[in-house]
């Protein structure tokens, strides 16, 4: 199995440029721009393109998967205090924010970059419909301690719909009458709620009227003169 874990597997499976590992739970969502690599190589897979697609599939996720017109979007630093202009790592000036420039010229509404520690603590991901983390534990430390089990894996950015516990198999406790099944049943209710969005979304945008060619404007035209 060449695949750090079950994300870049779906997406390889299913033939797509780019994916992402979204955890939600309710309106509280956290998505990655890297995923399972280790800490040592997470600044050279970040990337001012790789965050601009991530965002790009956030986006029409949230409008698609979620039915949220105008969603908003939270970009967080790399570095500690999101680089403090540049005094502790300039990624934040030469990658992210740039990003984040090219991303509102596309007229999608991110703001950032923020310091992960205090945006968590100071409860501000409450005014954004999703979350971008630069890696792993920055995103998903605080999901899961806010989340209270209750969380969702979902990976954007795929054709069909697909979600799981935002846990492990838990091999450990298998079989003892243990496991708590909270996560695996929301993950199955955010299954169906995003299958129903998806076809709202397409319904909702689906063009009723008959094209207007010459004659049917030119009819409608004399019913209006003999109307008066």
């Amino acid at each position: 199995f060449n695949f750090p874990g079950h994300t870049p597997y779906l997406k390889s499976m299913f033939g797509v440029n780019d994916v992402v590992m979204m955890l939600c739970a309710g309106n509280f969502r956290v998505a990655l721009v890297t995923e399972h690599i280790p800490v040592g190589e997470i600044t050279k897979h970040i990337s001012k393109e790789k965050i601009l697609s991530k965002l790009n599939i956030i986006h029409q996720s949230l409008r698609k998967d979620f039915g949220i017109d105008k969603p908003r979007i939270a970009v967080l630093g790399l570095n500690p205090h999101a680089g403090d202009e540049g005094l502790i790592g300039n990624e934040e000036e030469t990658i992210i924010k740039p990003a984040i420039k090219e991303a509102k010229n596309n007229n999608m509404l991110v703001i950032g970059p923020f310091s992960a520690d205090a945006f968590f603590a100071r409860r501000n991901f409450e005014r954004f419909d999703a979350v971008l983390a630069m890696y792993h534990d920055q995103g998903l430390i605080p999901f899961k301690a806010l989340a209270s089990g209750d969380g969702v894996n979902y990976t954007a950015g795929l054709p069909s719909v697909r979600t799981s516990p935002d846990h492990g198999v838990a091999f450990d406790i298998a079989g003892k009458d243990k496991a708590d099944p909270s996560s695996f049943l929301t993950s199955i209710y955010e299954c169906i709620d995003i299958i129903r969005k998806r076809k709202e979304y397409e319904e909702n945008r689906q063009n009723p009227l008959r094209k207007m060619t010459p004659s049917i404007l030119a009819n409608a035209k004399d019913e209006i003169i003999e109307e008066g």
